[in-house]
């Protein structure tokens, strides 16, 4: 049962990552600023050369990132296919992220000087995810 509640959570939290990129997405294309819920910076760190991963921006990367967890912790969830193998590739997956989304706090602090709170919700949202595997 704690596996399992464990599990819903995280897709709880893939789907809040899920609307929080789709969000960031569908400004983009619209060519339209987010609303800032922490002060007016946001386009500063979206719109910065540190907002890209391997050609493809962070955005995209994140909603990727997202809907193959929701989908694991469902398979999950449902105890379908190789569970250990999910298990595990669930737990790599939200590591990784993790460790992006530190270097990419650290890149808004300490290197533009600007916060995006749409990039720290996300943030905050990998490492509840990566404390529940823990837990």
């Amino acid at each position: 049962m704690k596996f399992m509640t464990a599990q819903a959570l995280i897709f709880t939290l893939a789907i809040i990552g899920i609307a929080e990129t789709a969000y960031l997405i569908r400004k983009k294309l619209a060519k339209s600023a987010p609303v800032c819920i922490i002060g007016q910076e946001c386009n500063k760190v979206l719109e910065s050369k540190y907002n890209k991963f391997l050609g493809i921006p962070n955005e995209v990367l994140g909603l990727f990132f997202y809907v193959a967890v929701s989908l694991l912790a469902a398979f999950l969830v449902i105890g379908m296919g190789p569970i250990l193998w999910w298990k595990r590739l669930a737990e790599i997956l939200i590591f990784s992220a993790a460790v992006m989304s530190l270097g990419l706090v650290y890149i808004q602090w300490r290197i533009i000087k600007a916060w995006c709170s749409w990039c720290l919700i996300s943030a905050i949202t990998v490492f509840l995810m990566a404390i529940i595997i823990l837990i």
